[in-house]
């Protein structure tokens, strides 16, 4: 409390709400510049990523795919397989991986930097030329903290539709599907984009049935649309239902056990507790399922902070609003991460993280170019992306040529037994620049990675494909698919150039 009261007085360099990848960034950034930094933080130390996001789900989605492997390994002469999951085993490893990385990725950092983290609730007071942080503390009392800029990266958290009968009924998100203590019978997720996607496969591959529900046209329905195909037969493929262009109408319980299956043909559930209506091609259907995830998206994390007061201003999806060099319309407010509205990516947050340090602390003019960003979808195959797809380049009025190449025709692929994907390439038409890398692959994150440099070096695809790349690695399944912008790669040796 000493040290709130001494802050109260003489304030700081720079006050961080929220202690997720924005927020650290931020403040190592800062701290190594010798600035002083406070971090005010009201649930758990590390953010969305470290706690319920990206490590606690790539987790068990490893852990998923090992029993898969087990119940669907494709070569001759090895028999395998796999037995009934414990859940509670499996999230309590789950649960020390995080709470390990969380400490040595987070809380050790903060006290080897030198800053402290507030346990409590912060919300602006004051005026718009003098802003203050009132933090309402967890063990007791509140304090007033100054600084001479306020980085806002609250966040984001699950958003799910206004479905009638959905808040009544209960559902799960993405986070606590992940605390479950036993396996339902049967689930449907509400959702075919990445969240959405990831969750399905992760328990149908440990034995649930699953179906998946998406409003659009497609799974993945930003992806190219020969992803979204060869993906949905790949779901298809591992027995999990999949209904496009469905909208759920209304969701409401029934606890009595003994129902039908639902109309993907999966047989009675055992404790059957949801039913949802959703309208698809001009009929309602009835899916019945044990438990319900609903994955439609994150929204901004904002209420609360008493940003009118100091003159912040959000957006309609309830977004702070930044410049490119993510100042708020306060000058001495700034926003990173998943709550400006940016794309939601943990590097994207870190990113912005160090970007506001620059700008804040040294008056840099600091922006971020996301024409090169990468994506992935962590399914099985995976999903990778980077620069524009062809319905972009086509919107942006650029003549574009594309090319997609089946995994049939990549090495890696026939000797894993496992050619199930594609690549797809996007190529300025006149001069062969490439404009977009679309990846369906098992190791297409490490993929694209490839295609990140070759479209920030402004490379062609007749560069790409003079390349070296290793022989029997997926990496060279980019230079294949550059080659067939000159060559039938069908007619070439295992390893011909």
């Amino acid at each position: 409390m000493d040290a709130a009261e001494a802050w109260a007085e003489d304030g700081v360099d720079l006050a961080v709400i929220g202690s997720g990848g924005a927020g650290f960034a931020a403040a190592i950034a800062a701290r190594t510049k010798g600035a002083s930094v406070v971090m005010v933080e009201r649930g758990t130390v590390g953010g969305t990523c470290v706690n319920t996001g990206c490590v606690p789900s790539k987790a068990l989605l490893a852990a998923a795919e090992a029993r898969h492997g087990a119940v669907a390994q494709p070569f001759p002469g090895i028999v395998t397989q796999a037995g009934p999951v414990d859940l509670g085993t499996l999230i309590g490893g789950k649960t020390a991986l995080v709470e390990g990385m969380r400490a040595g990725k987070y809380t050790d950092l903060a006290a080897e930097y030198g800053w402290q983290i507030l346990r409590g609730t912060a919300s602006f007071t004051g005026e718009a030329d003098s802003p203050a942080l009132r933090v309402d503390l967890q063990d007791g009392g509140s304090t007033v903290l100054k600084a001479a800029h306020y980085l806002v990266a609250t966040g984001s958290t699950p958003w799910a539709p206004p479905i009638p009968g959905l808040r009544q009924a209960g559902y799960l998100t993405s986070a606590t599907a992940m605390e479950l203590d036993r396996l339902p019978e049967s689930l449907v997720v509400v959702g075919g984009n990445s969240i959405g996607l990831e969750q399905a496969q992760l328990f149908a591959r440990l034995g649930v049935r699953v179906t998946v529900v998406e409003a659009r046209d497609r799974l993945a329905p930003f992806a190219e649309p020969e992803i979204s195909t060869a993906l949905e037969e790949v779901f298809s493929g591992e027995g999990i239902g999949v209904h496009t262009a469905a909208t759920v109408t209304a969701v409401h319980r029934d606890d009595s056990a003994g129902l039908t299956g639902n109309d993907a043909g999966q047989g009675a559930d055992r404790d059957a507790g949801y039913v949802l209506s959703a309208a698809c091609g001009g009929q309602v259907m009835a899916l019945r399922a044990e438990q319900l995830l609903v994955a439609t998206g994150r929204s901004p994390v904002t209420s609360g902070l008493g940003l009118d007061a100091v003159g912040v201003k959000t957006g309609e999806r309830g977004e702070i609003v930044t410049d490119d060099r993510l100042r708020t319309t306060n000058p001495r407010v700034w926003a990173a991460g998943d709550v400006t509205g940016h794309p939601q990516l943990v590097y994207v947050a870190a990113a912005h993280g160090a970007l506001v340090a620059d700008n804040a602390l040294d008056g840099a003019q600091h922006t971020l170019d996301y024409a090169a960003l990468p994506q992935v979808i962590f399914t099985s195959p995976v999903v990778a992306s980077a620069g524009l797809t062809e319905v972009q380049a086509l919107a942006q009025g650029i003549r574009c040529e594309c090319r997609v190449l089946p995994l049939e025709y990549v090495s890696r692929a026939l000797v894993t037994r496992d050619t199930r994907g594609l690549v797809k390439l996007v190529a300025e038409a006149r001069t062969g620049r490439l404009l977009g890398a679309h990846v369906l692959a098992e190791g297409a994150g490490e993929v694209i990675a490839g295609a990140v440099y070759a479209l920030a070096a402004g490379m062609t695809v007749q560069q790409i494909a003079g390349l070296w790349s290793p022989y029997l690695t997926m990496a060279e399944a980019l230079k294949l698919a550059a080659q067939t912008y000159t060559r039938d790669v069908a007619k070439l040796s295992c390893c011909a150039t």
